[in-house]
């Protein structure tokens, strides 16, 4: 049984609550056919209003956010999926990721003084870190975030932070939190700017070339995220598509919207 089915069909039991979250985070298992996991559970209903996007369709942008990675073969969301018969109405389900907190990753993000990243490090831009003290916010430069930066380009993510990058024991990288996205106006916040004005490299114009035939009209992915997401979206996620296979390069920010996050955890 693949984790996508089991998150599917099986037993939602709720077993606690995230409480750092915005909006309502549940801890739950899930259970099939004596096959059991973790997972997390976000019930429409707890969805907090925003200003910029449509009522109750958080949820159904996580989905799509992990269609999406999966589309372009790089397996950065945990999996995901929609469920009308969760505990408290209908909602987002996603397999847990336990964090590595100990062991041989290296860190991804971090503060250092002066103006040179270092190394192995991506400049992002200077944060305040007390009082008349500012220091170099900077990332890895790794395969995995790059990819991620990719995909949040596609994707529109408007709130990469931190905290929402997994690394697991097995070295594998993965990115949660997706509800702020595919809006149709550019929206892209994010920590991930080291790469901004770079070639892509030929990996990602080989994803997005591959996700631009998938997203044609009528095709099963198409189909799919019109469940999930309106035309307008779905003509906007093809645009940006579009313009990074012109550009090939990394995003820049546009200047007409805040390009990092805050918090930034």
């Amino acid at each position: 049984m693949t984790p996508h089915e089991l998150l599917a069909k099986g037993e939602l039991t709720v077993r606690g609550q995230v409480r750092e979250a915005s909006n309502a985070v549940l801890y739950c298992t899930v259970e099939h056919e004596g096959v059991s996991a973790a997972c997390v559970y976000k019930p429409v209903a707890g969805e907090r209003p925003l200003w910029d996007f449509p009522d109750g369709t958080l949820a159904q942008r996580e989905v799509a956010a992990y269609e999406l990675s999966e589309a372009m073969g790089w397996g950065l969301i945990p999996p995901t999926v929609y469920r009308e018969d969760g505990p408290y109405g209908p909602g987002m389900c996603q397999l847990w990721i336990e964090a590595t907190a100990e062991g041989p990753e290296e860190p991804l993000l971090a503060l250092v003084e002066g103006d040179d990243p270092g190394p192995g490090w991506k400049a992002v831009g200077y944060a305040e870190v007390g009082e008349n003290r500012t220091a170099l916010l900077v990332h890895a430069d790794d395969e995995r975030l790059r990819r991620l930066a990719v995909l949040d380009a596609v994707i529109n993510n408007g709130d990469r932070k931190g905290g929402h990058l997994l690394p697991a024991a097995d070295g594998r990288l993965y990115a949660i939190d997706h509800g702020v996205t595919f809006n149709a106006d550019d929206k892209l916040r994010t920590l991930l700017w080291g790469w901004a004005g770079e070639p892509l490299p030929e990996e990602a114009m080989e994803a997005l070339r591959r996700l631009s035939a998938n997203l044609a009209e009528g095709s099963p992915l198409a189909v799919r995220l019109a469940e999930l997401i309106s035309v307008a979206e779905i003509d906007a996620l093809r645009e940006r598509v579009a313009e990074l296979l012109r550009t090939g390069r990394h995003r820049e920010p546009s200047g007409a919207w805040p390009a990092i996050p805050w918090p930034p955890v």
